[in-house]
């Protein structure tokens, strides 16, 4: 039997505020256990919550982005479960009415076996809500600590519609998320320190089938990585069983990326399961036409209107756009070095080459971070362009300044030696020395045979130690050969 994959991913993506969701505690990684949770965290009798405005602002901001509906109205609810990190035994979070409905994100798929393709999806909705805290287990022998800082943690839960047929198209869409929240600035997106994680929900389905099959929910995959391999392996435990005779049954489960396996945590409750009623401790969130303005025009360029606009203004390929608007430090760090170089397709390359070698190869480096900044990349480039140097030596120049030196770029080629011999004149001489020294290579040439040009270019290029203007020396070279 042929089967279908049906997914559907609920991503939490922690929010940039400095502080909680609901209280004024900070939100700052690495602090020791319990040492950021204020009264509203611990939830002591009478405390209260309060909106943090800085949270509403960043969901408008990402359901701008989506083309979603940026409801006019949200309620908070709460969501009862009873974990002993969740010290309220609810959670504050939106049900029936959160804060952005709908919208599309589309991205690049990338399948293990077969071509890229481009892929559209629906979302259902953003809400806001709080996280809830951390046990530790193994603190002490047989014991579990609990942790609070993370207890009201502002979150932005993304849920999408279940269009996703493949791991491959999950990790598409997941990292397309990313890059989108970082850019806007709404999230660090650090997975490692659980600031942006997603639930998958899999099931399986006879191809052609319209009905869902039961599907299984695999929680906090904070790894693009993991969640390939935990969807891969899930739905084969589940074609496995069912082909067997057996029935999948609604849960919750974990993944464990030593065992390359999923292992079921809890039977999977649904929403009735929760309570939801609206949270009497909070009035509803009103978003006016003119505060969604206000934040539209805070907002960065999307990077599909900046593709659009590298396209149709500087003339760059797709492909080229698409690599330079893959990260927002990228996009940035280019479009600085393009203000002032004329030769745009020359501006990206050096940056998608050159620039991205170094970076790469660098732990934690980061363009913000790149020892060559954007403006003297555009000064060598200028240099080369006006050409005072060639290409291979502006990659001297790269490489001077990315180890540390402070002289300018036109500093450093004199210091260097680097500047191009222009001079007609004096490159025409070199050429006839170099034509009466290799007749041989001459008749070849006027034989048919372009790699005795190739050769003569090279014998001009080692008789000025490489400074000649290449142009100047081909151009040159070939009406000689041909005169």
């Amino acid at each position: 039997m042929e089967w279908e994959v049906v997914i559907g991913l609920e991503t939490h993506v922690q929010l940039s505020t400095e502080s909680k969701i609901f209280s004024g505690a900070s939100t700052t990684f690495g602090a020791d256990a319990n040492t950021q949770a204020c009264y509203i965290d611990l939830a002591l009798p009478g405390a209260l919550p309060v909106l943090n405005r800085g949270a509403v602002e960043r969901a408008i901001k990402f359901g701008l982005a989506i083309g979603a509906e940026v409801a006019e109205k949200s309620v908070f609810d709460r969501k009862n479960y009873f974990y002993p990190d969740l010290p309220k035994g609810y959670q504050i979070s939106q049900f029936e009415l959160p804060t952005v409905k709908g919208g599309q994100v589309t991205f690049t798929v990338e399948p293990k076996n077969g071509e890229s393709y481009v892929k559209t999806i629906d979302l259902t909705r953003a809400h806001l809500e709080e996280d809830a805290g951390k046990s530790n287990h193994g603190v002490l022998r047989g014991q579990s600590g609990i942790d609070l800082n993370r207890a009201g943690t502002p979150l932005l839960e993304i849920v999408t519609e279940p269009q996703l047929r493949s791991s491959a198209e999950a990790v598409g869409y997941a990292r397309a998320l990313h890059a989108l929240v970082v850019w806007l600035g709404i999230s660090n997106g650090n997975m490692q320190e659980g600031n942006f994680r997603c639930d998958a929900n899999v099931s399986v389905r006879p191809k052609g089938q319209e009905a869902f099959g039961t599907r299984c929910e695999i929680k906090n995959l904070n790894s693009f990585k993991f969640l390939q391999d935990a969807i891969d392996y899930e739905v084969q435990r589940q074609i496995e069983l069912i082909e067997s005779g057996g029935k999948v049954v609604q849960a919750t489960r974990l993944y464990d990326p030593d065992a390359n396996e999923t292992r079921e945590m809890r039977t999977k409750e649904d929403s009735m399961d929760y309570r939801y009623f609206p949270d009497p401790d909070l009035m509803p969130v009103y978003i006016s036409e003119d505060w969604k303005r206000e934040v539209a025009a805070s907002m960065p360029e999307l990077p599909g209107q900046m593709r659009a606009r590298f396209v149709n203004d500087f003339g760059l390929s797709e492909y080229d756009a698409a690599v330079l608007t893959a990260n927002r430090d990228v996009a940035d760090y280019f479009c600085a070095v393009a203000a002032t170089v004329k030769d745009k397709k020359i501006a990206a390359n050096w940056v998608m080459g050159e620039v991205a070698a170094n970076v790469n190869a660098t732990e934690g480096m980061t363009y913000r971070e790149c020892p060559v900044q954007a403006a003297v990349l555009a000064g060598i480039l200028g240099r080369m362009a006006d050409g005072t140097i060639n290409a291979k030596g502006a990659k001297r120049i790269f490489a001077l300044v990315w180890d540390g030196a402070q002289e300018t770029v036109d500093q450093l080629i004199e210091k260097e030696g680097l500047k191009q011999i222009s001079d007609t004149g004096a490159i025409e001489a070199i050429i006839d020395e170099i034509l009466a020294a290799n007749g041989k290579m001459v008749d070849e040439f006027r034989a048919g045979k372009q790699k005795a040009f190739n050769a003569l270019v090279g014998q001009a290029m080692k008789a000025t130690r490489g400074k000649a203007n290449p142009q100047q020396v081909n151009e040159i070279l070939r009406k000689k050969l041909e005169a």
